[in-house]
């Protein structure tokens, strides 16, 4: 590759990218990944980013955006950033309301310069609807969240999250495929037992090298317990 490249989280809820996006961040070559575009969140972030945001909540889309580029590059020039499914459509929408046959990747790229993906992806869809359905009910997303609520096992909801992983995954793949991309899979699993070894498998994905003292570190740590395997065995009885 002739320089580094930028890049794109994608994945869905409880993948670990909280915890991927904070050791890709250490190692302050490889962007700030953040969720800049989740829609909830846009209009904080464009305050945040001094764009100017009407009563209504409106806001120049493309200025939020190259803002975002700014604050989420590291200074060898590469920009991250973290997308669920569900996002991508409307961060495409936002910078070109029409694309006149221009391809998803290409009004990304107008913007975000080129750019690769990584795909999140979590091998047991149930643990990851339990650890979903968890978090939903707690509030508790990753470190320094106050529990809210403790969390009660419900397996419709929880049903329905596994239901809503399959879609999002199948989508992602269909958009990756329709737009001729090819990311480099990251396995939440992978990430947990080697965080080392799958953080320099992106940073040779988009060009860069670690520094010699980098050192996987992260206040972010798995959050799975004995509750989240006693939801997953329950669940797991309740579809035989």
């Amino acid at each position: 590759m002739p320089g580094p490249t930028s890049y794109i989280l994608c994945g869905t809820p409880r993948t670990g990218s909280t915890l991927l996006c904070s050791l890709l961040a250490s190692t302050k070559v490889a962007g700030l990944p953040e969720s800049y575009f989740r829609e909830p969140d846009q209009p904080a972030w464009a305050r945040r980013l001094g764009v100017t945001v009407s009563e209504d909540g409106g806001f120049d889309y493309a200025d939020f955006v190259a803002r975002a580029v700014r604050l989420g590059s590291t200074p060898n020039g590469v920009f991250a950033a973290r997308v669920m499914w569900g996002t991508l459509p409307l961060i495409v929408a936002g910078l070109a309301p029409d694309p006149r046959g221009r391809s998803d990747v290409d009004v990304l790229e107008r913007a975000l310069g080129p750019l690769r993906f990584v795909y999140l992806e979590r091998r047991d869809v149930v643990e990851q609807a339990v650890s979903w359905e968890r978090a939903e009910q707690s509030a508790y997303w990753q470190h320094g969240d106050e529990v809210q609520a403790q969390p009660r096992l419900d397996i419709d909801q929880v049903h329905g999250f596994v239901g809503t992983i399959h879609e999002h995954n199948a989508a992602w793949r269909a958009w990756f495929a329709a737009q001729g991309v090819e990311p480099l899979g990251v396995e939440y699993e992978s990430l947990v037992s080697d965080q080392d070894g799958t953080v320099k498998s992106i940073l040779e994905w988009i060009g860069v090298t670690p520094p010699d003292d980098w050192k996987p570190i992260s206040p972010h740590k798995r959050q799975a317990d004995q509750i989240n395997a006693e939801w997953v065995q329950r669940y797991r009885a309740s579809r035989e």
